[in-house]
């Protein structure tokens, strides 16, 4: 009987053992799938549409260390049109600032007519930066602007916005307005036709809703669109079955993505992203901020007082907008809501 108990003991340790070593070697393979993936985002000088440019020790982007704060410059790019050899402006401009301490992500969007100093170039719109030095200078030029060091870049052009969208199962959103916009000299490929509402938005059609900008308030709404679905990507990239299809995403959009990060800073941001919670966003330069000038006959968005852009900047990134502000500990109900009236007066 003895000798029949310790055989089942044994089995059932060994069993134990077996799913044990089956799991390790799940996560194993897992780990490696989505490693492999990742080296495939960081593109070699001949096959980078950016291996022109030479890299700079003046442009290097600074080392980060795992515990100061982090900042990734991401640039979504329009290649319609460009001949051989040729680089896109950066059509899209957002920085992702994440402090490890405070698990705080604020996200930026940078005005493309911004008209700044882009250094050993002198001044030009912000968009201008990837097309004239590539990504470390535009990683540069943006980080002087927000008196941030930026210590990465992720570019994306059309079809890897598409095809990560896709990649991830659409994401349900509200459309704030009908938008539409035809231009027939792509042939009609990339026509904007939205309607108002609630809707399941997939690679294309979130394509249109963030490239619309053909409004009143033009780039200035844009790129408040832009933060809002850029937060709702990451949520449901966050989604339970979106982390386990991971490595599937990155190998579907590798082609159309580059990037400076190696696959153990991705590993590093991701288990802090997933940490992390969106503490806010906002626009650069903010409205107030901005002056209208005109150069060579074109118009761009002058900045009316650098050092206080770059304040307006920590300001953001010291607030949480997702915390509700504690009532005042002098408010007390009035007479009024004792008695039923509103609260807030009459409206």
């Amino acid at each position: 009987m003895r000798k029949n108990k310790t055989k089942k003991r044994k089995i059932f340790v060994y069993s134990l053992l077996a799913v044990f070593l089956a799991v390790i070697a799940a996560v194993s393979w897992y780990v490696y799938s989505g490693y492999s993936q990742m080296k495939g985002l960081q593109k070699s000088d001949s096959e980078s549409r950016f291996g022109q440019f030479e890299s700079k020790p003046e442009d290097k982007p600074p080392e980060w260390t795992g515990t100061e704060r982090v900042n990734v410059l991401l640039m979504g790019g329009d290649e319609r049109g460009l001949r051989e050899g040729e680089v896109p402006r950066s059509d899209s401009m957002l920085v992702a600032s994440i402090d490890p301490s405070t698990k705080r992500i604020h996200l930026f969007s940078v005005l493309r007519d911004t008209y700044i100093e882009i250094p050993g170039h002198g001044k030009d719109r912000a968009n201008a930066a990837l097309a004239i030095g590539g990504p470390e200078l535009a990683m540069k030029a943006i980080g002087n602007l927000l008196d941030l060091d930026i210590q990465y870049y992720v570019y994306v052009d059309f079809q890897g916005f598409i095809k990560l969208v896709d990649a991830i199962g659409g994401v349900d959103f509200y459309v704030e307005k009908d938008m539409h916009y035809t231009d027939a000299a792509d042939g009609h490929v990339y026509d904007i036709d939205l309607k108002k509402g609630q809707q399941h938005l997939d690679g294309e059609k979130a394509l249109q809703y963030v490239r619309f900008r053909h409004d009143k308030l033009s780039d200035f709404t844009r790129t408040e669109r832009q933060r809002n679905f850029l937060k709702a990507v990451a949520d449901k990239l966050q989604s339970g079955w979106n982390i386990v299809k991971l490595p599937q995403i990155i190998g579907e959009i590798s082609p159309y993505i580059e990037t400076n990060l190696s696959p153990e800073d991705m590993l590093k941001l991701a288990s802090l992203g997933f940490k992390s919670h969106q503490a806010g966003s906002a626009q650069v330069p903010p409205m107030e901020l901005i002056s209208e000038e005109r150069v060579g006959g074109a118009a761009v968005l002058g900045v009316r007082d650098l050092d206080e852009l770059q304040q307006y900047v920590r300001e953001v990134l010291a607030t949480d907008s997702s915390v509700s502000p504690s009532p005042s500990p002098s408010a007390s109900p009035s007479a009024s809501d004792a008695e039923g009236g509103s609260p807030g007066g009459s409206e």
